[in-house]
Formats: C-alpha cells, sequence, structure tokens
C-alpha cells in the first residue's frame, strides 16, 4: 500500500534551518511529481512547493521562494524539503504529497523565539 511518511520537523527559533523528508513507498517514486503543503491553525491547507517526477522542474509558493529549495532523491524514494531564514508564520503542519493523490500524516514545524 501507498505510504509517505515525513520526519525532520520540529521547534526552531527564526531565521533558522530545517530539514524535512518524506519517505515514500508503495508506488514508483520516480514516476510521480511530488510536493509538500502546510496546514497552519485555523488555516487552509496550502501549496508550498513541487518538483517534477524527474527533478528537473520546481515550483515554489511565492511566501517561500528564496529560502525552501524541493528536492528528490529517486534511488531513496525520498523527497526533501530545506528551509531556510525560517520565520514564525512559517509554522505549521507540513505536508507530503503524490500527484495521484495521497497525503502524509504531517510534520509539525514551529518558528518561535
Amino acid at each position: 500500500q501507498v505510504q509517505l511518511v515525513e520526519s525532520g520537523g520540529g521547534l526552531v527559533q527564526p531565521g533558522g534551518s530545517l530539514r524535512l523528508s518524506c519517505a515514500a513507498s508503495g508506488f514508483t517514486f520516480s514516476s510521480y511529481a511530488m510536493s509538500w503543503y502546510r496546514q497552519a491553525p485555523g488555516k487552509e491547507r496550502e501549496f508550498v512547493a513541487s518538483i517534477d517526477s524527474g527533478g528537473f522542474s520546481r515550483n515554489y509558493a511565492d511566501s517561500v521562494k528564496g529560502r525552501f529549495t524541493i528536492s528528490r532523491g529517486n534511488a531513496k524514494n525520498t523527497v526533501y524539503l530545506q528551509m531556510n531564514n525560517l520565520k514564525p508564520e512559517d509554522t505549521a503542519v507540513y505536508y507530503c504529497y503524490v500527484s495521484f493523490g495521497y497525503w502524509g500524516q504531517g510534520t509539525q514545524v514551529t518558528v518561535s523565539s
């Protein structure tokens, strides 16, 4: 069965960095685009970043451009989100998503001093 398992979240101070990982199984990872979304308390889930199956095309939400980088390791069936210069407004649960419509369980990121 399809599984997406996120990890790497935690508490970080403003200006700090975190690297999220999403380990995928149960499907041919290298054939599908992958995305990261996030949901802050009381808000709707929003798009953060996406990467195509080969890792050549990437898209970002305006709010994270220049600070976040999405990448993937097809040999490891893993997609990553490197988050730098984190801000309190980045606080949210971050979800991994595969393009045929499956979500991970999420990982909490809290940016606070």
